[in-house]
């Protein structure tokens, strides 16, 4: 994670360099109380605010090197000591109650202590602090001073059923409690942009319900800080800064870090931004889930300075810290609530995935479940290369481009500005979808219309700064005018929860399943058609040996590859081979249609070059759009002259008695899918001692080996076939890593 780089210090802050700005160690104080920084050991002064004088009636050369004894009296350094030993988090013990001084000059004084960060986990520091603010309000704090204020609160927040009674509940309580003119209640955006979505405030102010606020008023340092810190206010914006002297930490020589401080001194960007506002004090209050600033309930107020004493921030923020817990309950509950919702209607779905009469893609859009699993304008499914849809979708090429690109998400992707997603396509009218990638290509990929939002910010957004001049020169100021301004946002869809990719989730689970369930039944099926197309006894031809072999690929996958030998009726052989392109149940049934088309067409003895036209133009009528290669053999087994033709297939490979091979001439003709004309033809005559193969590419590639290369090899490997032992053919030729399936036919001349 980078660094933060924090500017150097005396370097002048402005809006273009304020994220930047080192507001933990501010090395000032805010002037309503006195800040002290102690030694552990001997209780000795090492730091104190510049205001020392003004609260305890002793200068500062007179404080620093003291121990606190000397400074507060042994009564109330009695009191800091004990509240910093009596548990390990002493803020939970804060505010203590002391009196400085004696007689008339006594004073009452909230005392408050903390150890700064430490600067590593298991190193507490050698120094703690000690901040000190005139009393106010009852003491000490009774039942019905804060007690009863908190518990009254609890109770009504409790009784709330849904998040925006909670809310005002919230606001109400905290304003009658505090007394700030405003109370508002923001919740942050994934961009931590700010909406008010409750307020409590005085009759005679304009109301800011509803309005929103850029993360940019918020630096991420002050976010940072408001996780740690559950609490800040600023009593009176036009306060001057008290310094800490010495700046530095005498023992450690850093400047002294104020995240856990009261007092600390604010940025005066954020000073001179609520002036703008005409705000004269403010307090803010932490919302926090997982840790994470969730909100803030922030409090304003316009009459001028206003400092509640520190018992009732103390109970305003354990009112923050019951809010963010109520907060994440009510979360939780609505999570619940939706995630058995959603389990009925993934049931429903999962139920329709084991219907094996109906394609998958069809059974999951039967029926709306797939739009009430995540509310979307439309649903695009596609499965085992089948496309279907429910709802309002683009046309059947822009879905078939939604499905492609949602099959390469790697996963569940939500996006409610599709054009910002990489290789995405560009869909009319669609601006938000969730993709869901499924195996072998498939996704499901929900579709969201453009919503034309309308946000109402309070001010500008875009422009949020002015410059002011400042000397010589000039700077750049927080905005002066915080008037309602209306944004339309336009190319967008409404945002989709996180609950929705939740969903989407659980269901790719189940729909992985019933891919691979259904995946077995068709693997045995095509298992079981591919059986019946294979010969169950290839003929006897007296002089000729005929053999053939099927080796299955590596993936468990039923390939595309198939033979045949037939005699026809004048006496002559037919050998074919054939490669569909695919696997599964439909290479399968291509298979079993090229194999019966080719039987029936070699009835009236045609020659292979027309029968294999006549098989492409069935195949081109039956199947479009389906590849496949085939090569066709007649062999006379009189004279031993074979007529041979290919569409898109390897030539035969023929062997001489003395062992030399060599490929019969490559003809070059297309696939059967493409080709449109009678294909080339050739012969060769077979001695005794010869043989001819017909095969498969998959028995002779390799990866990363071009086809020239590897039909070079398969010459020099191949050797002479002996009958009976087809199998060491294969195994000298074929790549024992190969992920194809591969077939060969022999036929050899006795």
């Amino acid at each position: 994670m980078t660094q933060q780089v924090f500017l150097a210090p005396g370097e002048p802050v402005d809006l273009d360099n304020c994220a930047r700005e080192p507001i933990h160690i501010p090395g000032s104080v805010q002037p309503r109380g006195v800040l002290l920084v102690v030694q552990e050991q001997g209780s000795v002064v090492l730091q104190c605010s510049a205001n020392v004088g003004e609260v305890l009636g002793r200068p500062v050369d007179e404080v620093l090197g003291a121990t606190l004894a000397d400074v507060l009296g042994r009564a109330a350094s009695r009191v800091v000591l004990e509240q910093l030993a009596a548990v390990a988090d002493h803020r939970t013990r804060n505010p203590g109650l002391v009196h400085v001084g004696a007689g008339a000059a006594a004073v009452l004084l909230d005392v408050v202590v903390h150890r700064p960060p430490p600067a590593t986990a298991s190193d507490p520091g050698p120094v703690f602090v000690v901040e000190l603010e005139t009393a106010d309000g009852p003491r000490p704090l009774t039942f019905g001073s804060t007690y009863e204020r908190v518990r009254d609160a609890i109770a009504d927040l409790n009784r709330a059923s849904e998040l925006t009674g909670l809310y005002d509940t919230a606001a109400r309580h905290v304003r009658a409690m505090t007394g700030f003119d405003r109370v508002m209640l923001y919740r942050f955006d994934a961009e931590y942009n700010g909406e008010v979505v409750a307020e409590a405030r005085r009759d005679d102010l304009e109301p800011f319900l509803g309005l929103h606020y850029p993360a940019s008023d918020i630096p991420p340092q002050a976010r940072a800080l408001y996780e740690k810190s559950w609490i800040r206010l600023i009593s009176d914006v036009d306060y001057t800064p008290v310094p800490v002297v010495p700046t530095a930490e005498p023992l450690s020589g850093r400047p002294l870090d104020l995240t856990y401080a009261t007092l600390r001194s604010v940025s005066p960007i954020h000073c001179e931004y609520l002036r703008n506002m005409g705000v004269r004090a403010s307090m803010s209050i932490s919302l926090l889930r997982d840790g994470k600033l969730w909100g803030m309930v922030a409090c304003h107020h316009y009459a001028g300075p206003h400092a509640p004493s520190y018992g009732v921030r103390a109970a305003a923020e354990f009112l923050g810290v019951a809010l963010s817990a109520r907060l994440v309950a009510q979360v939780e509950e609505d999570l619940l609530a939706e995630s058995r919702r959603a389990s009925g209607v993934l049931a429903r779905l999962v139920a329709a995935s084991r219907d094996e009469d109906v394609r998958l893609a069809q059974a999951l859009t039967r029926t709306d479940d797939l739009l009430e699993l995540v509310p979307a304008d439309g649903v695009v499914v596609c499965v085992g290369g089948d496309l279907a849809s429910r709802g309002r979708v683009p046309d059947a090429e822009a879905r078939r481009r939604l499905a492609a690109w949602g099959s390469g998400v790697g996963g569940v992707l939500a996006t409610d500005h599709l054009p910002d997603e990489p290789a995405a396509p560009h869909v009319p009218g669609t601006a938000g979808a969730l993709a869901l990638a499924l195996p072998d290509g498939g996704s499901v990929v929900w579709l969201r219309d453009e919503v034309v939002r309308t946000v109402d910010w309070g001010g500008d957004p875009h422009n949020k700064a002015i410059a002011v001049r400042d000397g010589d020169r000039y700077r750049l100021s927080p905005r002066t005018s915080f008037d309602a301004w209306q944004e339309h946002v336009r190319g967008r869809s409404a945002p989709w929860d996180d609950r929705h990719a939740t969903n989407a989730t659980d269901l790719r689970g189940h729909l992985v399943e019933a891919m691979f369930r259904r995946g077995q039944a068709e693997v045995l099926a095509a298992r079981a058609l591919q059986r019946t197309l294979v010969p169950s006894r290839l003929p006897a031809v007296p002089g000729w040996t005929v053999e053939a072999r099927y080796e299955p690929s590596g993936t468990g996958q039923v390939g595309g590859d198939w033979y045949d030998v037939v005699t026809l009726s004048d006496g002559r052989l037919a050998l074919a081979v054939g490669d569909v392109t695919g696997h599964g149940l439909p290479a399968a049934a291509a298979m079993a249609e090229l194999r019966h088309a080719t039987r029936a067409y070699l009835l009236d003895a045609a020659p292979p070059a027309v029968v294999l036209s006549r098989v492409a133009r069935l195949a081109r009528w039956s199947r479009p759009g389906q590849m496949a290669t085939m090569a066709l053999a007649v062999l006379d087994p009189a004279t031993g002259e074979v007529e041979h033709s290919s569409a898109g297939h390897l030539p035969p490979l023929l062997v001489r008695a003395d062992g030399s091979a060599a490929w019969e001439r490559v003809l070059g003709s297309p696939l059967l899918g493409l080709l449109d004309a009678e294909p080339a033809s050739g012969r060769v005559t077979l001695a005794p001692g010869d043989a001819l193969l017909l095969l498969t590419d998959g028995l002779i590639e390799r990866r990363g080996e071009s086809m020239r290369v590897a039909m070079a090899r398969t010459v020099a490997q191949v050797g002479r076939p002996e009958p009976g032992r087809l199998g060491d053919v294969v195994a000298r030729v074929r790549d024992s890593a190969s992920e194809d399936d591969a077939t060969v036919v022999l036929l050899a001349r006795d």
